[in-house]
């Protein structure tokens, strides 16, 4: 004779999961994700959208993605960035793809007697990549306060806050040199004891802010001497990548360098720019017309 002692309710969604979270949803998010943002979401994505964005529906006591999306459609503000944080990836890490910073760095010495040399991080995350440019600046001039400026910017405000903390578990900077450990960064003690803070005269070269690539308008007036615009094309389909590139070589030096990530190349953009080593790249000189 069979019992119900041991089955329970279905929860909300139809499917055992605990929202309800159909493939209209899905395409909804994607379409939104995209005009926000220019990600773009596969349909194999699906349970990675469900998994990350159910945490914002627990945090707003929501029960389905739907009232999610009435949520993000009917208001601007904070959880717009909520959720484009939670449907990006934040992997990063200090001298993350470490080919780069030799390069940065003779970049920057024949840059020695400018007044002073502006670099960008255009998809900073929390904060690490900054933070092991001005390492490389201060390294190469040996000084903490060498002739540099760097822009730090992401779309999530949420890992903007914690890069300007500068505050990270001791394990992220063990792989570093010893030296490089005990010179620019504090230890912690008592309660911040496990804990690093990034040193002042580093956060002093960086100046954090909140900027969206595919902003109608990019508020920026220096041209810059280096872009780190590492593992971002990845995110975008090529119409995107095209218009994010064809700006950012507006804002490069014309001897400037642009960094990208290790799973990308600008073999498609031939016409902007060149390679000039691993994952670095010139701009190309415009033919004229």
């Amino acid at each position: 004779m069979k019992t119900t002692d041991n089955f329970a309710p279905l929860a909300n969604g139809s499917d055992g999961r605990e929202f309800e979270f159909t493939p209209a949803d899905f395409r909804r998010i994607s379409g939104l994700i995209y005009e926000r943002a220019g990600i773009v979401l596969s349909p194999v994505k699906s349970d990675m959208v469900y998994n990350r964005l159910s945490r914002r529906l627990r945090h707003h006591g929501l029960s389905s993605f739907a009232e999610y999306i009435g949520l993000l459609t009917q208001r601007d503000g904070a959880e717009w960035g909520a959720f484009i944080g939670a449907l990006t990836t934040h992997l990063t890490s200090f001298f993350r793809e470490e080919h780069h910073f030799p390069i940065l760095s003779a970049h920057l010495a024949e840059r020695r007697e400018a007044e002073t040399i502006h670099l960008w991080s255009c998809a900073t995350s929390t904060g690490e990549e900054p933070y092991s440019m001005a390492v490389t600046a201060a390294e190469t001039f040996g000084s903490l306060h060498p002739p540099v400026s760097i822009l730090a910017t992401d779309v999530d405000n949420g890992v903007l806050a914690l890069a300007r903390e500068g505050v990270y578990p001791v394990d992220s900077v063990r792989h570093l040199p010893e030296r490089i450990q005990k010179r620019y960064f504090q230890w912690g003690s008592g309660r911040n004891k496990g804990f690093v803070k990034v040193r002042a005269e580093l956060q002093s070269m960086i100046t954090f802010q909140a900027f969206n690539l595919l902003a109608p308008v990019w508020p920026m007036k220096e041209q810059y001497d280096a872009i780190f615009c590492r593992n971002v094309m990845i995110y975008f389909d090529r119409p995107t990548q095209e218009r994010i590139l064809v700006r950012s070589r507006r804002q490069l030096k014309h001897d400037g360098l642009y960094f990208v990530g290790h799973s990308e190349n600008l073999n498609h953009a031939e016409h902007l720019f060149h390679p000039c080593g691993r994952t670095v790249y010139r701009t190309r000189a415009v033919s004229p017309s």
